[in-house]
């Protein structure tokens, strides 16, 4: 029997051979979910100047430093500061100015209190307590220190990102370009989703799902239609969304059958195979390889084995072709809610969803199984069940990760 990589293995011969495809610049409100190119390093302070964090009075704080409830203190106030204006005067012994929220501190000043806790008059302020110096006193650079990295190259950028561009001036970020993904099926079986189905026909749902995968992490979808069960005809596709396009994924065509002709395809396009099959359940059937830098996945047609196969071993590298800085999906531990029955000579995938309401990572499993697409609704989480394992039982811990 052939002897097949372990998903990793597979996952890891792909990363190996894929680089982003560029980089770009686009307008700030358009960067939402688009990946970074460079870091974004800090060059100025945040805020950029001491302000206060109260509508109160600035002064000095050793001013106060005698102040009781029987002998107060009283300050002159010697100016109005609202939020977007100068100080004009310097605070010296015995005076303070009046500050409005997020104006700045006036020159001599150490300290502000809010104005609920004083006696004042337009004139004069009284104060009956010492403050702490530099209290409510929002320092420059408090939020953001110049020089500091605030995104790396390869973080998503997320509403914090845009905001923090757009406080540092940055109105055109770098980003990566969106990839390209030339997606095939292949079978003489399928017709289009929005066709009625013939004898013995079924509608094409893997390009599809696929699709909306790749836009998920980043990439651009481009369907290249149905290819009818040839060797020609899939190579002649195949070769159109190599150059058209960054990188090709199909489905259909890569297990043992007669019909099963998307290798020799491959094979006829001159692509560097780099994996034939993985020791996985679902998902086992598969061919990647690589072709002047383009990547090539040839996933299977059972959509529930096209999805796992794509989530475990294709994703990293595609990932990685969008510029994520980390490309494969971190491992997290869930614990397995209510058993698994079947043993697992192959390492084993199941599909299901997190339940957090106990304060643990609880895999509620969907309906497994090869051929169903309808399992994978909702699914935002793997588990890995190891090779020669057998039955689970309810509460298994299990490694996996999130999608």
């Amino acid at each position: 029997m052939m002897e097949f990589p372990t998903y990793p293995a597979a996952r890891d011969a792909l990363l190996s051979r894929v680089r982003p495809v560029g980089t770009e610049t686009v307008p700030l409100d358009a960067s939402l979910g688009r990946i970074l190119a460079e870091d974004l390093v800090a060059a100025e302070n945040i805020p950029g100047f001491d302000r206060t964090a109260y509508d109160g009075y600035a002064f000095r704080a050793e001013d106060l430093a005698g102040a009781t409830r029987e002998a107060p203190v009283t300050l002159r106030i010697t100016e109005e500061i609202p939020a977007g204006a100068t100080p004009t005067k310097t605070v010296e012994a015995g005076d303070c100015a009046k500050v409005l929220t997020g104006a700045p501190i006036p020159p001599g000043a150490d300290t502000v209190i809010n104005y609920e806790v004083t006696r004042f008059t337009a004139e004069a302020v009284t104060f009956f307590e010492p403050v702490a110096r530099g209290s409510n006193v929002v320092r420059a650079g408090e939020d953001v220190k110049k020089g500091a990295v605030l995104a790396r190259r390869g973080d998503v950028i997320d509403p914090g990102t845009v905001g923090t561009l757009a406080a540092q001036g940055v109105t055109q970020p770098r980003v990566f370009r969106v990839p390209r993904v030339a997606v095939l099926s292949t079978g003489s079986e399928l017709v289009d989703a929005d066709q009625t189905p013939g004898p013995g026909q079924i509608r094409n749902t893997n390009a599809h799902t696929l699709g909306a995968a790749l836009r998920r992490i980043g990439a651009e979808p481009v369907y290249l239609g149905i290819a009818v069960d040839t060797a020609e005809g899939i190579a002649a596709c195949i070769e159109r969304g190599l150059r058209e396009c960054d990188a090709v994924i199909s489905t259909g065509g890569v297990s043992v059958g007669d019909y099963d002709l998307t290798p020799d395809a491959m094979a006829r396009c001159g692509i560097e195979t780099l994996v034939r099959g993985v020791a996985l359940k679902p998902g086992m059937a598969c061919a990647y390889g690589v072709r002047d830098g383009k990547l090539m996945c040839a996933l299977s047609g059972n959509p529930a084995s096209c999805v796992v196969n794509f989530y475990t071993v294709a994703l990293g590298a595609l990932r990685a072709l969008c510029g994520h800085r980390v490309p494969v999906p971190e491992e997290i531990t869930l614990t397995l809610a209510g058993g698994f029955p079947k043993p697992s000579k192959v390492t084993r995938v199941l599909r299901g969803s997190v339940d957090l309401r106990d304060g643990t990572a609880k895999l509620i499993p969907a309906r497994q199984g090869n051929v169903v697409l309808s399992g994978t609704i909702g699914c935002d989480a793997y588990a890995i069940v190891p090779a020669d394992s057998g039955p689970l039982a309810d509460g298994t811990k299990l490694k996996g990760f999130l999608i």
